[in-house]
C-alpha cells in the first residue's frame, strides 16, 4: 500500500517529498510526532471551558512564520514520534482525564495518521482542528468528515508581508479559500447549554506591531468574503518577541504590541460586526507558552 507520506501534497507547499525517507518542507517525518498533550485552560472560554482544552501540540509546521513563539516545535521538533495508535490512546487520556473539547495544534501535515486516530477512537467531545490557515481548498472536504470545529489563526492578508513572514505569498488566498469551504460544509457556530463551542468555524487573528493596518485589511477582507455572523472572531494581542537576533530585521517584531495598535483593530472588528473575544493586555508573555517535554498529562509519550 502506497504510503500517505511519499510523494507529500498535504499541504500548498506542495513538496513533493518522499517523507518515508526524508522530511518534507515543513521538517516532519512520516507519521505523527507529538511535542505535548495536556489540559489547556488558556484557549478561549469556547474551547477551555471550565476544565480544559485536551491540547496535542503536533511537532513541525508547514509555515515557519519567522516570529513564531512556538519555535521549539514549528522549527525545532521537540517531541516523541508516536504511532496511530497511540495517538488514539492519547485522545481517549484527554478526554477521560475530563478535556472539554480535543484541540488538535497544528496537525494538517499528519492528516492522514491523526484521521486514523480519530477512526479508532473518536472521542465524544468536539474535535477541533486548530491550524495556521495554511491549507489546500480540494482536501476540506475530507477533514469536515472528521471535525466539528474549524479554528484557523489567519496571520497576513498582504502577500508581501506573508513572503516576508513565511515565505508563502499565496497565504491570504489559500487560507480565504478554504475557510469559505469549511464554513460552507461546517455551517454557523453552535455552543453547548455551557457555553462550548460543538460546531462551526473560529477565527484567530494576531495583531503584530507596525502591522496594524494589515489586520484591518484581513478584517476587511474577510467580511466582504463571509457572512461574519456565520463565524466567531478571537482577536489576540499576545504577540511574545523571543530572544532571537534574526526578528531585528523585520519591521516591529522586536517589541510587544502597543494598546493604540490592538484598539485600532479592534475598534474596526466592532464596526465589522464581528463577535467573539477580544484579548486582555495581560495575555501577552512566555510564562503562557507550554513545556513542550514530550508528555501526555505529565506522564512520558
Amino acid at each position: 500500500m502506497t504510503s500517505p507520506y511519499q510523494n507529500c501534497t498535504l499541504c500548498p507547499r506542495l513538496c513533493g517529498a518522499d517523507r518515508e525517507k526524508t522530511h518534507g518542507r515543513c521538517g516532519a517525518p512520516a507519521g505523527p510526532r507529538v511535542a505535548a498533550a495536556l489540559l489547556h485552560r488558556w484557549e478561549e472560554p469556547c474551547i477551555s471551558g471550565r476544565r480544559g482544552a485536551g491540547t496535542v501540540f503536533f511537532s513541525y509546521c508547514g509555515l515557519g512564520c519567522v516570529f513564531c513563539q512556538n519555535a521549539a516545535i514549528s522549527r525545532g521538533g521537540a517531541g516523541v514520534s508516536v504511532s496511530e495508535e497511540r495517538l488514539a490512546e492519547v485522545f481517549s487520556l484527554l478526554e477521560g482525564a475530563g478535556a472539554e473539547t480535543l484541540d488538535l495544534v497544528t496537525p494538517t501535515h499528519y492528516a492522514p495518521s491523526v484521521f486514523a486516530a480519530l477512526r479508532r477512537r473518536r472521542p465524544s467531545v468536539p474535535v477541533i482542528w486548530n491550524t495556521g490557515g495554511y491549507e489546500l481548498e480540494e482536501r476540506m472536504e475530507e477533514l469536515c468528515r472528521y471535525i466539528d470545529v474549524y479554528l484557523p489563526d489567519l496571520k497576513f492578508c498582504s502577500s508581501a508581508l506573508s513572503e516576508e513572514m513565511c515565505g508563502a505569498p499565496d497565504y491570504f488566498e489559500r487560507a480565504l479559500s478554504a475557510l469559505l469551504a469549511v464554513t460552507k460544509r461546517l455551517g454557523p457556530p453552535r455552543f453547548s447549554e455551557r457555553g462550548i463551542l460543538t460546531r462551526g468555524v473560529l477565527v484567530r487573528h494576531l495583531v503584530l506591531p507596525e502591522h496594524k493596518e494589515d489586520s484591518v485589511a484581513l478584517l476587511r477582507r474577510l467580511a466582504k468574503e463571509t457572512d461574519v455572523k456565520n463565524l466567531r472572531l478571537s482577536l489576540m494581542r499576545q504577540y511574545t518577541p523571543m530572544p532571537d537576533p534574526s526578528l531585528a530585521r523585520h519591521r516591529g517584531l522586536s517589541r510587544r504590541l502597543t494598546g493604540l495598535e490592538y484598539g485600532r483593530v479592534a475598534a474596526v472588528a466592532e464596526e465589522l460586526g464581528y463577535i467573539g473575544w477580544f484579548q486582555e493586555k495581560g495575555a501577552a508573555g512566555r510564562e503562557f507558552i507550554p513545556s513542550f517535554d514530550g508528555t501526555v498529562l505529565g506522564e512520558p509519550l
